[in-house]
């Protein structure tokens, strides 16, 4: 199965599946809507990701732009769209333009805007044919989600929904909030990042992404009631779902609502079933004192990853609770074996082999909690075994 692999072993097969990678459109007008050619990668990354397809994030993007020295927002060159792709090791890479039409003064909602798009095959070296959307400026959300079947149907023409029940089937964003969203993903300054977001989330409640953006930042900033607030409200549908479900555990169990952290972990252990995943599930069992639940959990995490001494310490220390006492000294001797410098294995350790059990006093929370998520390179494993 695939959790009982490392993630080792999903980066190294993960970089043989097939991925795509979504650069900001360029903007061709004088007018001042660099915004749109964010909201467009955003876009069409969120709906190809809906369709499974393994699509590159926006902060892998960057990390693309700074390994080869391009500036973010950049008009680059069919040779640096190349050499970006294979920074990321994309197999596709999606980009394209747009330009404000004539018409509508100054007022860019009455405005109308042509949008092209191009699917570069970097495995073939092959350039697809042009494809486009044109229409108001306030049509801008559904035509984005047109040229997002437009890019899927070139990248496989058998797709089953026709463009039409495509974009129907995807409730379009207000345009002002789809603004706000992408100035603040643009926004360099923190201040203006959250009140962008926090007005995209506002002028839109059924706006899933800036949340999640708002989430995780509250999150980095360890206030996990306000991190919690966002990240429920990522609806289901949204690619960052699965991401929003375990830091809202870690913010529940932080802010000790043990049941509801292991709510949240096991949605995502259900369907993104990795390591750190199933370690925290166990962690927030032992709160709940399900100490059985907590063992299975935590031999799960084992399974994926025996090398890791805070999964053996937790398994150690739940059977410890439970009075298992050579299970205990089982798992703490592998945790002791893995980092013979951890004083608090040792100390465990010698109280499993006493047989010495909790006492009133003891120190709570000694399990340990992973803060690292790895869906992608999940998914990538999982399209690249189903290739297979």
């Amino acid at each position: 199965m695939v959790r009982t692999l490392t993630l080792a072993t999903l980066l190294a097969v993960a970089l043989h599946a097939e991925t795509v990678l979504v650069l900001p459109f360029v903007n061709r007008s004088a007018a001042n809507l660099d915004w749109i050619g964010e909201s467009l990668a955003e876009t069409v990354r969120e709906s190809l990701v809906s369709q499974g397809v393994l699509v590159l994030d926006r902060g892998a993007r960057l990390e693309g732009y700074r390994r080869i020295s391009l500036r973010p927002g950049a008009d680059i060159t069919h040779a640096s769209i190349i050499k970006l792709g294979q920074a990321l090791d994309a197999s596709l890479v999606i980009y394209g333009e747009y330009t404000k039409e004539a018409g509508g003064g100054e007022d860019a909602a009455q405005s109308s805007v042509r949008i092209s798009g191009r699917v570069l095959d970097l495995k073939q070296i092959h350039l697809s044919s042009v494809f486009t959307e044109q229409g108001p400026m306030e049509d801008l959300p559904a035509m984005e989600i047109g040229l997002a079947w437009d890019a899927l149907h070139t990248i496989d023409p058998k797709i089953s929904s026709g463009k039409a029940e495509f974009v129907r089937s995807r409730p379009a964003v207000r345009l002002d909030a789809l603004e706000s969203y992408a100035r603040g993903l643009m926004a360099s300054a923190t201040e203006q990042r959250h009140r962008l977001f926090t007005q995209a989330a506002r002028l839109d409640d059924q706006f899933s992404q800036p949340c999640f953006e708002l989430g995780i930042d509250a999150w980095k900033q360890k206030d996990y009631k306000v991190a919690a607030t966002w990240l429920q409200r990522v609806a289901r549908r949204n690619s960052n779902f699965f991401q929003a479900q375990f830091y809202l555990g870690l913010c529940r169990y932080y802010g000790g609502d043990a049941a509801g952290a292991a709510e949240a972990f096991q949605i995502v252990a259900d369907a993104v079933p990795l390591n750190e995943v199933y370690n925290d599930l166990g962690a927030a069992k032992v709160r709940q004192n399900d100490l059985p639940a907590a063992v299975s959990a935590f031999h799960k995490a084992i399974d994926g990853d025996d090398a890791d001494p805070d999964f053996q310490f937790n398994l150690g220390y739940a059977q410890w609770r439970m009075k298992d006492f050579d299970g205990a000294v089982e798992s703490l001797r592998a945790a002791a074996e893995r980092d013979p410098s951890d004083a608090e294995i040792t100390t465990l350790l010698g109280r499993a082999l006493k047989q010495e059990g909790p006492r009133p006093g003891d120190p709570q929370g000694r399990q340990r909690i992973k803060t690292n998520y790895e869906e992608f390179a999940y998914r990538q494993l999982q399209a690249e075994l189903k290739g297979k």
